[in-house]
């Protein structure tokens, strides 16, 4: 999932001061800064569990059988550790700018890790290829949040109901082998995704407006909306690669 206010009430786009501000600036540069090194971290771990040999067999394993790639125990536990991690963040209604930095770090780390599946399943070349088009689709799409003088709180808190469909859209996949819905989903979690990117960063604008200045709140909201915007462009990267991979297997 992808939609995190720790505390914070839902912006008013209507009394926000809009003009360029020097704060503003410095602290969307920060949340941008966090997405990037979280995506560079992620790479590289990616990278070491798809391609290491030793690493990539405590994480995944190949039926010999059939040639089906599934996760080991311990990949299962990594793979969905994020989940677990992201849920307990419902139940916590205010939190310190170290603990929101730890649960961002680790997050990214997991993700990173269990990542590493898509280096057996596609080229490199599809990989970089698809990245490329990611960063691009998302600075115009993250561009378009940011400029833009309409409030999309309606259209994120659709785009958000719509995230749990593709969510159980996928589980019934697990039970139903289906190349059209498999097609379905991937489609529809581009424009998911592409939506709630321009939403989020907008969000993550007024949310700066409403702190006043707070540093501790700033710091904390720094680590939720790059971690908000980090998962956009996963999910993104994820879905584009369906339709960009050269897979291998």
């Amino acid at each position: 999932m992808s939609d995190f206010n720790r505390g914070f009430t839902r912006p008013t786009p209507a009394v926000a001061d809009m003009g360029v501000d020097a704060g503003l600036r410095a602290f969307m540069l920060g949340v941008y800064n966090k997405v990037g090194l979280g995506l560079v971290l992620s790479a590289a771990l990616a990278w070491v569990t798809g391609n290491y040999l030793p690493v990539q067999q405590l994480l995944f394993t190949v039926d010999t059988t059939t040639g089906r790639l599934s996760y080991t125990i311990l990949g299962m536990v990594v793979a969905f550790a994020p989940l677990g991690i992201l849920l307990s963040q419902m139940f916590i209604r205010k939190t310190s700018p170290r603990a929101a930095a730890i649960t961002y770090w680790a997050i990214v780390s997991l993700i990173g890790a269990s990542l590493g599946m898509l280096f057996i399943i596609y080229s490199n070349v599809s990989i970089f290829q698809t990245f490329l088009v990611t960063a691009a689709a998302f600075g115009g799409l993250s561009l378009v949040g940011y400029t833009t003088k309409r409030d999309l709180t309606g259209m994120g808190s659709f785009l958000i109901m719509g995230l749990w469909g593709l969510i159980f859209a996928s589980l019934a996949m697990f039970f139903f082998q289906s190349p059209a819905l498999n097609f379905l989903i991937n489609l529809i979690g581009v424009g998911i995704f592409a939506g709630l990117t321009a939403f989020h960063t907008q969000r993550t604008k007024m949310t700066y407006y409403q702190l006043g200045g707070d540093q501790a709140a700033m710091s904390v909201a720094t680590s939720y909306g790059a971690l908000s915007l980090y998962l956009d462009f996963i999910n993104l990267f994820r879905f584009l690669l369906y339709f960009m991979g050269g897979a291998r297997r």
